[in-house]
């Protein structure tokens, strides 16, 4: 036995993991990080990248919270884009391509640099549970460790099987062992567990490919980064290649498809709606005759490639056989095949909003054992799950997100109060108020959060109040700058713009469609004071002043919802009681206990009449 007695003890050093640790241990926990492997802390198990659509906006969140990865990614970026750049600024999405030992590396360096934070590598069989109350860990060499509240993030390992055509390994990753016991303990509890499947793609030799063949993606020609503090900036990229499978591409993947898990009935759960088998491709959209493939690499300083699109559990000579007809692949050396993964979750309406379960005081579920995929997703729930373990153990407030707060917000509210029944990954488009929860506000919407939290320090929260007050100035002097027909119309008739016939404000010029800042700056007395200015600060200011409309709207919005999220309903509510509810309605009610109203109307299958219900027998 440890005879520590630790405030938060972490159960795996996955994203979700390492994050959780981080800010319990960043509050003042005692923590501990239990891993069944200390070389593995942070790995990259999929593709090696961080961010892309809505993912982006999470990663900037964590990081404007005083969470790690949007630092980690920074230091092992090899490629920065931000993507959607052509729509609204509600759609603009960092990603980073990153080098996949750096990013792990950076990890156990922030963590072993993180005070209060402890390790231990064995793999945990189950949990102490004492009057319905988490009490501590029993690892696989029967040690007991006592902790006051746990956070589990067991990633894919629990029951873990890796399936390869019809060659099946248990393990939660290649190469590593599965996870046991816990899933068995939990259920016997009173739990519900089910099964979901993920699939990586084959990793290749870069050296035994043809780069002339394909088309060339180079990073972003002014690269940003993640972190709003003073991260490093790329000062070169790696590029990233596509090319497109073929007709023989597909007729060899077919053939192999009698002896594919997906078809023989061999795996039976659901995998990623959005991220599907190279196979599940084919077979879902037959009338196409190409699929894109990303050709990523995996570091400054290796030549191994991730063929990101051709994700397979076909018998791996197929899946070599099939690649040899991709355009650069012809000679191509694969260092090891794509294969599918089975493992347990706990469907995640069994959570409150701040992590917990309901079953069991004190313990927080975080990442994929919720039914999530992503590193971006499960890093946001072990940053939640982490400072509401802390502040449980030292008996402070619940900290949680609402859904006009963050997308962090948007996720678990989505977890917790619909349940999923596929792995799920975050879009913009599950945001109502996707406007307000813009990549390039995070810092503004989260930070003072968080540093009254006690988890961003004071240097962030100078840095956003720094921010908001520079941007205000900015949009102060484009509000009472006057521009001149003579000095304003030749811009705008470079833009294919209207002309004006009278003098107009700088910001209602801005506003036009295709006019930016950057066009203003044309006018040498704009420039002279706008320079002064930092890209961060300009970009807000322009943002401001051109959506400023529809942010009011949105925000009107919010304030309407808000109401319903005020009227609170009871701990000790009866549902089942009220005869005038539809059934489906009660059945939802009941299972997953809503604790509002606004909640309650987000349950999917309840209709407003049955809100309406709700509403007179709460009195309102």
């Amino acid at each position: 036995m440890i005879n520590e007695i630790y405030d938060v003890i972490v159960v795996g050093a996955g994203h979700a993991g390492c994050e959780a640790a981080a800010a319990a241990a960043n509050l003042g926990s005692k923590t501990l990080l239990v891993t069944m492997n200390m070389q593995t802390i942070g790995q990259m198990s999929c593709n090696p990248a961080m961010g892309g659509i809505a993912k982006g906006q999470i990663v900037r969140e964590i990081d404007a919270m005083g969470g790690y990865s949007g630092i980690i990614a920074d230091k092992s970026a090899i490629q920065f884009k931000m993507l959607n750049l052509s729509k609204g600024p509600a759609m603009w999405s960092p990603r980073t391509q990153n080098d996949r030992m750096l990013f792990a590396q950076e990890w156990r360096l922030a963590l072993e640099n993180t005070p209060n934070l402890d390790f231990f590598q064995d793999m945990v069989k189950s949990l102490i549970i004492e009057n319905d109350k988490v009490a501590g860990v029993i690892t696989s060499l029967g040690i007991q460790i006592r902790g006051k509240s746990v956070v589990l993030t067991n990633g894919t390992f629990l029951n873990g099987l890796i399936h390869v055509g019809d060659k099946q390994l248990g393990g939660g990753r290649m190469g590593e062992p599965r996870a046991f016991g816990i899933t068995e303990q939990l259920v016997s509890l009173g739990f519900e567990a089910g099964r979901m499947k993920t699939g990586t793609p084959p990793r290749v030799d870069g050296r035994s490919l043809d780069y002339s063949k394909m088309e060339e993606q180079k990073g972003d020609e002014n690269p940003g980064k993640f972190s709003y503090l003073d991260s490093p900036k790329l000062e070169k990229q790696l590029s990233c290649h596509i090319v497109y499978t073929n007709e023989t591409v597909h007729e060899i993947l077919r053939e192999g498809f009698d002896r594919s898990p997906m078809f023989n009935g061999t795996i039976q759960s659901i995998g990623p709606r959005y991220c599907p088998s190279i196979e599940d491709k084919i077979n879902r959209f037959a009338e196409r005759n190409r699929h894109q493939l990303f050709v990523e690499p995996e570091g400054w300083r290796t030549v191994e490639i991730y063929v990101n699109g051709f994700s397979s559990s076909l018998p791996e000579e197929v899946q070599i056989k099939a690649m040899k007809h991709i355009p650069g692949f012809e000679n191509v050396k694969v260092f090891r095949p794509g294969y599918a993964i089975e493992y347990d979750y706990f469907p995640p309406t069994q959570l409150n909003h701040t992590l917990e379960t309901k079953l069991i005081q004190n313990l927080y579920f975080a990442g994929q054992i919720n039914g999530t995929t992503g590193y971006e997703e499960a890093a946001g729930q072990g940053l939640i799950a982490g400072i509401n373990a802390h502040n449980k153990v030292h008996e402070k407030e619940e900290f949680t997100l609402n859904r006009d707060e963050a997308y962090i917000g948007v996720l678990i509210d989505d977890l917790i109060t619909k349940g999923t029944e596929e792995p799920y990954r975050m879009f913009t488009s599950r945001a109502e108020y996707r406007l307000l929860l813009r990549q390039d506000n995070a810092d503004i919407r989260l930070t003072e959060k968080s540093y009254n939290l006690g988890l961003a320090k004071l240097e962030r929260l100078q840095k956003v109040q720094e921010k908001i007050s520079k941007s205000i100035e900015l949009e102060g002097f484009l509000k009472d700058t006057s521009l001149k027909p003579t000095i304003i119309n030749p811009i705008l008739e470079t833009i294919e713009s209207a002309p004006v016939d009278q003098a107009y404000r700088a910001a209602q010029i801005l506003t036009r469609p295709n006019m930016t800042l950057e066009k203003l700056d044309e006018i040498d007395f704009i420039k002279t004071t706008t320079k002064n200015y930092s890209e961060e600060v300009r970009e807000q200011a322009e943002i401001n002043i051109k959506y400023r409309g529809y942010i009011e709207k949105e925000k009107e919005n919010v304030a309407k919802l808000n109401r319903l999220e005020t009227i609170k309903i009871p701990e000790d509510f009866d549902f089942s009681k009220i005869a005038s509810l539809s059934t489906e309605a009660r059945q939802k009610f009941v299972k997953i206990q809503p604790k509002t109203i606004a909640q309650a109307s987000r349950i999917s299958g309840v209709s407003p009449a049955d809100i309406n219900v709700l509403l007179i027998y709460l009195g309102r």
